[in-house]
């Protein structure tokens, strides 16, 4: 089972993808497509301290930026934002920290991809992770994460819908969401006003004989 989820490794952010749209993950993570709007750049702008390899030790915390993770037996592979060790007298204990440009959400999309992070730190480290935190750039707080046991079931059945949806190679078909859709930077690759109708080639030309008529 182990060698099987290494052949099609999934990337920690595709989680994040697949719960907020699968069709948008299936753009990005099958088709390879991307596109950059005003939301994009501001994340960009936010993880211009987070996005360069470093560590840095301050009042017994180890400060490691863009660290990559990877869980062999989960076929899961990334890099986190910022994972701050802990000293204690048992050693360092890792806390994952994920930076986000906006707002804390309704939907726990967020909060799989940090538990992601917390599955791949549990298996590097060998210590158990209990904690994690999303820094919004919107209010430019930290929310606390715990990584509880719904959260957990949550993420790994996230991680086995991801990985069977890349393995199939079919994106998913549109489905408009006002909010959501319009917040994508990939709305004019997807066109999902357009493909989300319920009409046909012969509803439109029937429609256009009525109207003649």
């Amino acid at each position: 089972m182990a060698a099987a989820m290494e052949s099609l490794p999934v990337a920690i952010s595709a989680l994040q993808h697949y719960l907020y749209c699968p069709r948008q993950c299936a753009l990005i993570h099958l088709e390879q497509q991307w596109a950059e709007n005003r939301h994009t750049v501001e994340g960009k702008l936010l993880h211009t301290r987070t996005d360069k390899p470093g560590s840095v030790a301050r009042k017994g915390v180890r400060t490691a930026t863009a660290l990559p993770l990877h869980h062999p037996e989960l076929g899961l592979r990334g890099v986190a934002d910022v994972v701050e060790f802990h000293v204690t007298p048992c050693g360092e204990q890792p806390h994952p920290v994920e930076y986000k440009r906006g707002r804390p959400k309704q939907h726990r999309a967020d909060e799989v991809q940090l538990c992601a992070q917390a599955l791949c730190l549990e298996h590097m480290f060998n210590r158990t992770v209990r904690e994690g935190a999303l820094y919004y750039g919107k209010t430019h707080r930290r929310k606390n994460v715990p990584m509880d046991e719904e959260l957990r079931v949550l993420t790994l059945q996230t991680i086995t819908d991801t990985r069977a949806m890349l393995a199939s190679g079919v994106t998913p078909p549109p489905h408009y969401e006002r909010r959501k859709c319009e917040a994508c930077s990939l709305l004019d690759i997807c066109q999902p006003q357009w493909f989300d109708r319920p009409r046909s080639a012969r509803h439109w030309l029937l429609a256009q004989m009525e109207t003649q008529a």
